[in-house]
């Protein structure tokens, strides 16, 4: 498994990471008593596989708590993220709480605004960032960072300086309005997390998309794997990579065309 430096912060990830916001997904529902016990297989086999970088959101408790479950022991091994959609200080702290409870942590390596209406700033009026600030001076978050849908605020958190990631939608069909973005994040050192990189299940050509995210090295994508099969295929293209040639290159275009 390669790592990459998540911009600023210096946090050494996996480059093709784990979006644990899938872990309540209908195919691990559908074991019905023994969803947990999917789900803690699927985690083993993405960590077993090389992935160090798992992310999921206070928005799912359930996957919080199947991962911290599937996490227990390995935990140091590991970088955990997790987002709040908090509007005031006090519901930071509320969300915080019942997260490292529920990923059975006393920290969070990164800690993410998740779609916030007005992008958090230093001594804002709503004490948001500031509330960060602190929590990260106890040692209790150790980064911050931002998950956004909207590309104005994704743009303007890269600008502000304030957040080590961004976390926004991004994948071979994205308008090049979004890699400009990504590129923006580069020039910028900041952490670039690709959610959705494949687009909601849009795209299911694996092979391709992968390929796609080996041209960018400083984005990664986390991928929400709904069974052992997807992952399988995610972990077997991470160690046989897809050629980039010009034939790779057209029928990347090919489909980014269908779509856009």
């Amino acid at each position: 498994m390669e790592f990459i430096s998540l911009g600023k912060s210096n946090l050494l990830v996996s480059k093709n990471s784990f979006g644990a916001m899938s872990l309540d997904c209908k195919e691990i529902e559908a074991f019905g008593e023994e969803a947990d016990e999917k789900a803690c297989a699927i985690v083993h086999h993405a960590y077993s596989g090389g992935m160090n970088f798992f992310d999921t959101s206070h928005s799912k408790l359930v996957c919080e708590k199947r991962l911290g479950s599937a996490l227990h022991g390995i935990r140091h091994n590991v970088i955990l993220a997790t987002k709040t959609s908090a509007q005031s200080p006090a519901e930071i702290r509320r969300d915080l709480n019942d997260s490292l409870f529920a990923l059975e942590t006393d920290y969070i390596d990164l800690y993410q605004i998740e779609d916030p209406l007005v992008v958090p700033l230093k001594d804002g009026s709503d004490g948001l960032y500031n509330e960060l600030l602190t929590l990260k001076d106890k040692g209790i978050i150790r980064h911050i960072g931002i998950a956004t849908e909207n590309y104005d605020l994704a743009l303007e958190a890269i600008e502000s300086g304030l957040y080590e990631t961004v976390q926004f939608p991004f994948s071979m069909i994205s308008p090049e309005s979004v890699v400009a973005l990504v590129n923006l994040c580069e020039k910028k050192d900041v952490g670039c997390i690709a959610m959705q990189p494949l687009n909601g299940g849009i795209v299911n050509n694996i092979p391709l998309a992968f390929g796609f995210f080996q041209q960018y090295e400083n984005v990664v994508p986390v991928w929400g794997a709904h069974t052992d099969e997807e992952l399988q295929q995610i972990l077997y293209f991470n160690n046989h990579p897809p050629v980039i040639d010009e034939e790779f290159k057209k029928e990347v275009e090919n489909v980014r065309l269908f779509f856009n």
